[in-house]
């Protein structure tokens, strides 16, 4: 067990690279004792906070949907991981609510986004008036 605890798999240190918690994460990995629960738990929250860095694209709504749906997916990844492993009914019954709504809810911000992929950002500034 040792052994595992101190051995991390190079995509989790990849998608750790650039976190502001690599380092604290890196360090609670290494010296807790780590369950398949506890592991699988901290590569999605690694995932979900890697893929929540976007750089601005000054479009406010296209901004939040593409953070969103990261922070969405890490839920409903957190959730599959609970019906793994979590044995209390009631937790079990909200991790499969988390995934159905959460799951729509990405569809949601994803058609937006690629319904909006080719209009001017709402930041744009407006056309010029030419008259009456």
């Amino acid at each position: 067990m040792e052994n595992r605890r101190m051995t991390l798999p190079l995509k989790l240190i990849a998608l750790m690279a650039g976190s502001a918690l690599a380092g604290a994460v890196l360090m609670a990995f290494a010296q807790a004792p780590r369950s398949p629960f506890d592991t699988e738990m901290t590569e999605a929250m690694l995932r979900m906070h890697t893929a929540m860095t976007i750089a601005p694209t000054g479009d406010s709504d296209r901004d939040f949907a593409a953070m969103m749906i990261p922070h969405h997916q890490g839920a409903v990844d957190m959730a599959r991981i609970e019906l793994a492993y979590g044995k209390d009914e009631p937790m079990r019954r909200l991790a499969q609510g988390i995934i159905v709504e959460q799951t729509q809810e990405i569809a949601l911000m994803q058609d937006f986004l690629d319904r909006s992929a080719t209009r001017p950002t709402s930041n744009a500034p407006a056309s010029p008036h030419t008259g009456h």
